[in-house]
């Protein structure tokens, strides 16, 4: 992967972490932390992971979806790119699947 890529996916991720909490009003979209972004290599789409907390992870996907053009125009702004890609919201499992095998584990040592 390009340093540049790389450079926009870590750009994507601050910035549209920053405008979900200070810019975007839907109170269903609760409490909702990015957790990373993942960019094509010609920069035509954007996935968006993220974890929510207080929220069913459903009700704060679709809410995230419906934002995404509100978010994508206020990123265009902050991030300085030719074409923005199109920005798909992502619920990110890992957190769940890491806290399943600590459970996993703390039953076998028990």
């Amino acid at each position: 992967m390009s340093v540049k890529i790389n450079r926009l996916e870590h750009a994507f991720t601050e910035e549209i972490s920053k405008i979900i909490h200070e810019e975007v009003k839907d109170k269903s979209i609760g409490f909702v932390s990015i957790t990373g972004t993942s960019i094509t290599n010609d920069l035509s789409y954007a996935k968006v992971y993220f974890t929510s907390m207080g929220v069913d992870k459903d009700i704060a996907l679709a809410s995230l979806n419906k934002a995404s053009g509100f978010i994508k125009m206020l990123l265009s702004s902050r991030v300085d790119i030719r074409k923005m890609p199109e920005i798909k919201f992502c619920y990110d499992e890992s957190i769940e699947y890491g806290e399943k095998i600590d459970k996993i584990i703390d039953n076998l040592n028990d």
